[in-house]
């Protein structure tokens, strides 16, 4: 669905306000995927655990106590790459902490439960500012 002109420019007067505040920020967010880069490290956290796994048996099969340590450190490290990496790259919804996380409890509502989405959040806060 299209945006309207006044929350066209809303989010035009949002982004000149984001750019002048700070612009490493707004450089940071307007450059490239965050799916994409955390596919990366999954992909690279796979190639840990191999390439660890390969040191460890390398480690038992040739008896080097060293290469088996290290061998296993590479792997643990690829294993954290790739568990940090994952609801990320897979693109799986995270819950975020606080009331909205949680289901309606006893008497709640379910349609309480959910937050307001981000752009209303924005206008409204933009509105609250300049109303003022």
């Amino acid at each position: 669905m299209p945006l309207s002109e006044h929350e066209q420019r809303l989010l035009e007067q949002i982004e000149r306000a984001l750019v002048d505040d700070d612009p490493k920020f707004a450089s940071t967010v307007r450059t490239g995927d965050r799916r994409l880069k955390a596919r990366r490290k999954l992909q690279l956290g796979v190639l840990l655990i191999l390439v660890g796994l390969a040191g460890l048996i390398g480690g038992v099969a040739v008896p080097s106590v060293p290469l088996g340590v290290v061998g296993f450190l590479v792997m643990f490290g690829g294993l954290a790459l790739g568990v940090l990496n994952y609801k990320t790259a897979t693109g799986a919804v995270e819950a975020a902490p606080g009331p909205a996380a949680r289901p309606a409890g006893r008497g709640g509502k379910p349609g309480k439960a959910r937050r307001q989405p981000l752009k209303d959040r924005l206008e409204e806060r933009f509105r609250r500012r300049y109303d003022q």
